[in-house]
């Protein structure tokens, strides 16, 4: 039994790195160390070349985002997060120029973990809120689509 807690602790701890380190550290040399070669992302984004390009195009589209780690949760080889970011939408972000608009975006992301090492990632974030607040979709599309918020 205390080889799982360890494990589930050593799991947590590798996670809650990703964000403080390497995300809101800027430490995406490290990204090498937690990210398996056979890294699935939410996308499919393949291995620790693909996901460092996705955080750096967050980092490049929102230069100055910090996320706040809410919720950390482990349990056998998955760790759950619930994270909020903001940022101001200072650069070129997925094609989209930028805004310089105030940005807040909730996410939940499960990671898979084995051996020391992020293996998968399944991400469900508001992304249409940030598109909304960036303001390349009006906000009165999703109250017409009856996407109203909870």
């Amino acid at each position: 039994m205390n080889d799982y807690l360890n494990t589930v602790e050593m799991n947590k701890a590798l996670v809650r790195s990703l964000y403080e380190d390497c995300i809101n550290g800027r430490d995406l040399d490290r990204l090498d160390m937690l990210i398996a070669p056979d890294f699935t992302g939410a996308r499919g984004e393949r291995g620790p070349r693909e996901f460092r390009a996705t955080i750096e195009a967050v980092l490049t589209g929102f230069p100055g985002v910090r996320f706040e780690v809410h919720d950390l949760i482990g349990e056998g080889d998955r760790v759950a997060v619930r994270w909020t970011f903001r940022a101001v939408h200072g650069g070129r972000f997925a094609g989209i120029q930028p805004s310089n608009a105030e940005v807040t975006q909730e996410g939940n992301v499960i990671y898979q973990l084995r051996d020391g090492q992020i293996v998968r990632a399944w991400l469900q974030a508001d992304r249409l809120g940030v598109l909304q607040q960036i303001g390349v979709v009006p906000r009165a599309f999703a109250d017409s689509a009856g996407q109203r918020p909870i």
